[in-house]
C-alpha cells in the first residue's frame, strides 16, 4: 500500500495523476498506469470540486487475490457530501446529458471492474477496483463498502410504452401493437397500411444525413426522431431499428424520448487488457459519427475541459476539420487553423495560453487553455484529439499523456471506419450533387434558384435554410426560407434580417437552439449572396462543409447564368420589340386586327413580321416572311419593314418598293436569305370603302371575305425579293366594300401541318373564312389564330403573322 495527502486546490488533480504513475512504475504495473491515472484524475478531480477539503490518495496492491486487484482510494473530509446516482454515460446524444456532478463517476464505471462509496464520521472514500490479470471474470466489492450505484430509470413507469412497428420493404406499416397505440394515438387499423415518412418527421442522421428509405435499409440502427401523434403535433420518440433476415421487413421498437434507456441499455464493462478498455469499447460495431461523439465524449468527460473535438486530416494531410464535438463546443465549420495542429506535430502538446499561441485558433474554438495528441496511424498523423478550456492555465502536461494513450487506443479503429464511410461519403456526395445539378440544371429564374436551394439541404444537413440574393446593384436581399416543420416558416422569416448591413460573418442572427452557419455563393470573384442554415449539431463536419462548399459553387454558378440570361433577354426583348410597330395606327371607318405569334420559345419576333401606318391621305400595309428564323432573321426582318416605311413615307408606289427592297437584300449579301412581301395601299373612297393596290412577292395571296360570304384570293403571286436582281414588280387594284373582309397571313398559317396534311388543303383556309361572314375584324383573326393552334397537337414550328382589315363604314379622308 502507498498513500499521499493534497490541499483541495485545483493543483492537486496533478500530483495525484504524478503518485500514482510512479507508484505503478514501482509496482511494475506500468501497463495499468493510464486508465488507473484517468481514473485517479477525475475522482481526485470530483473531490476538489464537490468537497474542496484536503484529499488523501491511496494505492493498494492485493496480490492474494485471484486474480490480483489494484485498489485507488479517493478520501475527502465532507461526509455528508454525497454522492449522485450516476447514470451510464449515454450512445447517442450530447455530453451534456450526463449531470456534471457524475461524469468522473460515469468515467469509473466503463473502465474500473468494480467502484464504490464508503463513509465515515470524518471522510468519504471514492475507490475503484482493476483486476491485475486477465483470469477471472467475477467482481466482489469488499466488506462494508456499498457496491456499484445502479443507473436509474428516467421518466415514470406509468408513462412507458414500448411501441412495436413493423414496415415492409416499401415502408408501409403491415403492424402496429396495442402500446404503440398508447404512445402515439393511433389505432392499429388507421396506422396499417400508412407509409412509414408519412408518419415521421425526418431530420437524418450522421455526416450525410441519410433519408429514411437509407435508414430501412440498414441492418441495425438507432437514434431520435419525431412521430406525428394522432391529437396533431410531433412526439419526441427514441427508435432502435432491425432489418429481419431476408431483407423483408423492418421492425421498429418506439419509446418516447424520455424513456430512451430502455432501448440503450448501459454497455458492460469492457473485459481484456486493462490498458485497452478504451479501445475495446471503440471495437463495438457502431456507425462511424456515433464512434467520433464517443470518442469525443471520452475524452471530454475524462479531460475536465469545457470542450473536446476529434479533428480529422482533410485531403492532402495537411489540414485539418471537426470531424466531432463534446462539451460547450463552438459552432466549427470546416478547416481549423493549423498554427497549433499540424501534420508535423507528432508528439502530444498542451497550451496554457492559446492567444499567446494562436490567435486565429483562439477565436475560432473560443478558448484560452488548449491540450491535444495526434492520431497516428504508420507514423502518418490523421487527425488530433483536442480539449479545450475557456480560462487559460487549466491543463498539465500530465494530461497530455493521457490523451496521448486515448489517440493510441482508437487510432487504428477511426482511421478504418473513416476509410469506409469517405467511400460511402464519396458515392452520397456525388449523388447530392448529381442530383442538385440535375435539379437546377436550366432554370433562369433567381428566385426559384433560391427556393430549390433551401429545399435541397432541410432536412437532409439543416433543420432549416434562409437564401440570400444580391442584385447587380450589391443589393442583398432575404429571397427565400424554409424550415423542415413548414408551419415555422413564417416565425423564421420575421426573425432574418430582410436586408442585412453588414458582411454575413458579422450579421448577428436568431438565437435559438440551433447553430447558424453561413456559406457564400461565389463565383467569379462576384457574390450572389449567401446560404445561411440552422443545424442542432454544434459542429460541422468538414465532409459536410466541403459538400456545402461545392453545393454554394454550383448553386452561384445557375445564378450568373440566369443573372446573363435575364440581361441577354432584356436585351433581345428591346431589341424585338424595336422590330414591330409600337402600335398599329388608327383607320377611320376601318378595322384592324393583328396575331403575331414567333415559333421561336422566348423571343419576341422571328422571322415574320406586319406593319400598318399612314402615309398622305391613305393607309399602308405589309406583311413579310424572311426565309429562316432567330436572330439573323429578325435583322433582316428589321431592314424590310423599315425599309418599307421609310420608302412608303416618301411616296414611293409600292412596285418602287418592292423594286428598292429587292436591290438593298442583294447589297446584303446574304446568301440564301429571301424575303416573301405582300404590301398595299389604301384609299378611302367617297361611297363608302377603299380602293386597295397590292402585291405580292411571293407570298400567300391575300383572301377578300365578301358579304355574301364568298372567298377570293386578290394578288398574284410573283417572285421573292433578294433572289434576282433584275426582276420586276407590278401592282393590281381591286376594291373593298363596306363590310367587306381582307385576310392576310404568312406560310406559318397555310402550312401549318399535321402529319402529312396542311392547313390550306383543299383550300381550307378560304373555308373557314367563308363561315366568317358578319364577324369583327378581332373575332375573325382569334378564330383564324385558334385554328392553327389546334390544327396539330404538337406546337407549331413557324412563326405566325395575320392582318385582318375590314371595312365598316365610310371612310374619312386621312389628313396629313
Amino acid at each position: 500500500m502507498s498513500s499521499t495527502a493534497f490541499d483541495g486546490t485545483p493543483h492537486a488533480p496533478a500530483h495525484a495523476r504524478r503518485f500514482v504513475r510512479q507508484v505503478l512504475g514501482e509496482w511494475h504495473l506500468s501497463h495499468l498506469a493510464e486508465d488507473a491515472v484517468l481514473l485517479t484524475s477525475e475522482l481526485v478531480t470530483n473531490a476538489v470540486v464537490h468537497a474542496g477539503t484536503g484529499i488523501e490518495l491511496t494505492c493498494r496492491l492485493d496480490v492474494d487475490a485471484s486474480p490480483a486487484k489494484l485498489e485507488i482510494e479517493v478520501d475527502d473530509h465532507h461526509p455528508t457530501r454525497t454522492i449522485p446516482a450516476v447514470r451510464p454515460m449515454p450512445a447517442d446524444g450530447p455530453a451534456e446529458s450526463v449531470p456534471l456532478s457524475g461524469r468522473g463517476l460515469a468515467l469509473a464505471s466503463m473502465l474500473a471492474d468494480a467502484w464504490g462509496v464508503t463513509y465515515t464520521r470524518t471522510a468519504k472514500r471514492v475507490w475503484v477496483r482493476m483486476d491485475v490479470t486477465d483470469c477471472c471474470d467475477l467482481q466482489e466489492a469488499a466488506p462494508g463498502v456499498a457496491g456499484p450505484l445502479p443507473a436509474p430509470v428516467p421518466g415514470p413507469l406509468e408513462t412507458l410504452h414500448v411501441g412495436v412497428v413493423i414496415c415492409d420493404r416499401d415502408g408501409l406499416v403491415e403492424s402496429w401493437n396495442t402500446e404503440a397505440e398508447k404512445l402515439l394515438g393511433w389505432r392499429p387499423e388507421q396506422a396499417v397500411g400508412k407509409k412509414l415518412q408519412d408518419m415521421v418527421s425526418w431530420n437524418g442522421h450522421g455526416p450525410y444525413a441519410l433519408s429514411l428509405d437509407d435508414t430501412l435499409g440498414l441492418g441495425r440502427w438507432r437514434g431520435e426522431a419525431r412521430m406525428l401523434h394522432a391529437e396533431g403535433g410531433l412526439l419526441p420518440v427514441y427508435v432502435s431499428h432491425l432489418r429481419t433476415r431476408g431483407q423483408r421487413s423492418s421492425i421498429w421498437m418506439v419509446v418516447a424520448d424520455e424513456h430512451r434507456d430502455v432501448l440503450t441499455p448501459a454497455p458492460a464493462p469492457p473485459r481484456g487488457e486493462t490498458g485497452g478498455r478504451i479501445k475495446d469499447l471503440l471495437d463495438h460495431d457502431m456507425p462511424f459519427a456515433e464512434l467520433l461523439d464517443t470518442v469525443a465524449r471520452i475524452v471530454q468527460l475524462s479531460s475536465g475541459g469545457d470542450a473536446a473535438y476529434v479533428l480529422l486530416a482533410a485531403d492532402g494531410g495537411n489540414r485539418f476539420g471537426v470531424a466531432a464535438g463534446a462539451g460547450a463546443t463552438a459552432g466549427l465549420v470546416g478547416v481549423l487553423a493549423t498554427g497549433v495542429l499540424s501534420s508535423d506535430r507528432k508528439a502530444p502538446a498542451m497550451v496554457e495560453d492559446l492567444l499567446a499561441a494562436d490567435v486565429e485558433l483562439a477565436q475560432q474554438l473560443r478558448a484560452r487553455s488548449l491540450a491535444c495528441a495526434p492520431l497516428l496511424v504508420g507514423g502518418e498523423v490523421i487527425g488530433h484529439i483536442v480539449v479545450t478550456a475557456a480560462r487559460p492555465g487549466h491543463f498539465d502536461q500530465e494530461l497530455t499523456v493521457s490523451l496521448q494513450h486515448i489517440a493510441d487506443q482508437v487510432a487504428v479503429p477511426v482511421h478504418r471506419e473513416r476509410l469506409a464511410e469517405q467511400d460511402r461519403a464519396h458515392r452520397g456526395r456525388l449523388s447530392f450533387l448529381a442530383e442538385a445539378g440535375e435539379l437546377l440544371a436550366g432554370v433562369h429564374d433567381e428566385e426559384l434558384l433560391a427556393a430549390l436551394t433551401a429545399q435541397l439541404v432541410v432536412p437532409k444537413i439543416a433543420t432549416w435554410a434562409a437564401v440570400y440574393l444580391t442584385d447587380l446593384a450589391g443589393m442583398t436581399r432575404l429571397a427565400h426560407v424554409w424550415h423542415a416543420e413548414e408551419r415555422h416558416n413564417a416565425d423564421l422569416r420575421k426573425s432574418l434580417p430582410a436586408i442585412p448591413r453588414t458582411a454575413f460573418d458579422d450579421v448577428s442572427w436568431p438565437v435559438g437552439p440551433e447553430t447558424v452557419l453561413s456559406f457564400p455563393l461565389l463565383t467569379q470573384g462576384r457574390s450572389h449572396g449567401a446560404l445561411v442554415i440552422g443545424r442542432a449539431e454544434p459542429t460541422l463536419p468538414l465532409e459536410l462543409a466541403d459538400l456545402l462548399a461545392d453545393l454554394c459553387r454550383l448553386v452561384a454558378l445557375n445564378l450568373h447564368t440566369a443573372m446573363l440570361y435575364a440581361r441577354q433577354a432584356t436585351t433581345s426583348r428591346v431589341l424585338q420589340r424595336s422590330l414591330l410597330p409600337m402600335r398599329v395606327a388608327p383607320m377611320p371607318g376601318l378595322e384592324s386586327a393583328v396575331v403575331y405569334e414567333p415559333a421561336e420559345e422566348g423571343a419576341d419576333v422571328g422571322g415574320d413580321f406586319y406593319d400598318l401606318f399612314t402615309v398622305s391621305d391613305h393607309w399602308c400595309f405589309a406583311l413579310g416572311d424572311v426565309c429562316g428564323s432567330g436572330p439573323e432573321a429578325a435583322a433582316v426582318t428589321g431592314l424590310a419593314r423599315h425599309a418599307v416605311r421609310l420608302l412608303a413615307k416618301e411616296n414611293y408606289t409600292v412596285a418602287d418598293i418592292f423594286d428598292r427592297l429587292n436591290q438593298a437584300l442583294l447589297e446584303e449579301g446574304e446568301e440564301g436569305r429571301f424575303l416573301s412581301l405582300l404590301c398595299g395601299e389604301l384609299t378611302p373612297l367617297p361611297q363608302g370603302g377603299a380602293l386597295c393596290t397590292i402585291a405580292s412577292a411571293g407570298h400567300p395571296p391575300p383572301l377578300l371575305l365578301r358579304t355574301d360570304g364568298r372567298v377570293e384570293a386578290m394578288a398574284s403571286p410573283q417572285l421573292l425579293l433578294g433572289v434576282e436582281a433584275g426582276a420586276r414588280f407590278y401592282v393590281e387594284t381591286f376594291e373593298l366594300a363596306p363590310e367587306e373582309l381582307l385576310l392576310c397571313v404568312t406560310d406559318g398559317v397555310t402550312e401549318r401541318r399535321d402529319g402529312d396534311r396542311l392547313l390550306d388543303d383543299d383550300d381550307g383556309l378560304s373555308v373557314l373564312l367563308s363561315g366568317c361572314t358578319g364577324l369583327s375584324a378581332h373575332a375573325v383573326a382569334e378564330r383564324v389564330r385558334h385554328a392553327v393552334e389546334s390544327f396539330a397537337a404538337e406546337p407549331s414550328q413557324d412563326d405566325v403573322a395575320l392582318l385582318v382589315i375590314k371595312a365598316s363604314a365610310a371612310l374619312r379622308t386621312v389628313r396629313p
